[in-house]
């Protein structure tokens, strides 16, 4: 019993992290391109009472007795699954629709990456995220210019005092293993180990590059429906366990209570 006790603690211990997930996914439902994490649980150690295919006599036991220890979270994956896009208008509004990530160049120089590409340009014609920070491989706008124009390959023309301008083609990042960069928050991401080293200077549309779409964003990937169910499904499993308790305490309690 005291067992039972303790699996039914990582189940609801299981069901708090799983609803901190969900809670954190809705509260990012309209966050520019934000990818919503998914909870995958593991079942934890057993004690083997009895092996399986051990023999008994003659017999050989098919099955044996297994006892687990209950559950916990293995991992919460980001699903980079690609958001619906959003018409803004904005000339540096940029979305990129298909695989691929902006890179941003961070106050240190290191850098991060992004699929957020509601852009600003600065006084000094830089282009930005909203927090300032750089956007790498843009050209700056020189002052006097009046509309900028991206093609789906990240080609820009821009219009400067009346005379059309190209200026450097962006480029994107990708990475072979996009699950295992680590969030940073303001819709960043940072390099790990898991996730590989940076391909950089990437055209858009080619070797399975998203393309760029101007004057669109791309929305958060997160189904509010299948949360919702989600968390259903965690509170049902929280009450569960916590029932799963009271049961064993029970139990324990008219067995302590036994007289002879």
């Amino acid at each position: 019993m005291e067992r039972a006790m303790w699996s039914s603690v990582t189940g609801m211990r299981a069901s708090e992290m799983s609803l901190d997930n969900i809670a954190n996914n809705l509260a990012n439902i309209n966050t520019t391109a934000y990818k919503p994490g998914k909870v995958a649980f593991q079942d934890m150690l057993y004690s083997t009472l009895t092996t399986p295919g051990a023999t008994n006599g003659d017999s050989e036991i098919p099955a044996g007795i297994q006892l687990g220890h209950g559950t916990k979270v293995a991992e919460i994956s980001k699903q980079f699954t690609q958001g619906a896009l959003r018409e803004t208008g904005g000339d540096l509004d940029l979305a990129i629709e298909g695989q691929g990530f902006f890179e941003v160049v961070m106050p240190d120089g290191t850098s991060a990456y992004t699929r957020d590409g509601s852009f600003r340009a600065t006084s000094t014609g830089d282009v930005v995220t909203v927090e300032g920070y750089r956007v790498a491989n843009f050209p700056s706008i020189p002052s006097g210019t009046t509309e900028v124009t991206l093609a789906p390959d990240g080609s820009v023309t821009m219009l400067v005092n009346g005379s059309s301008v190209s200026g450097q083609q962006i480029s994107l990042a990708r990475f072979a293993n996009p699950e295992g960069l680590r969030s940073m928050g303001h819709n960043l991401y940072m390099e790990t180990d898991a996730s590989g080293t940076a391909e950089t200077g990437l055209t858009p549309g080619e070797n399975g590059m998203g393309q760029i779409m101007q004057r669109y964003l791309e929305t958060s990937s997160v189904n509010a429906a299948e949360e919702l169910v989600n968390m259903i499904l965690t509170q049902r499993a929280y009450e569960a366990n916590s029932k799963a308790i009271k049961a064993s305490d029970e139990m324990s309690s008219i067995a302590n209570n036994l007289q002879r």
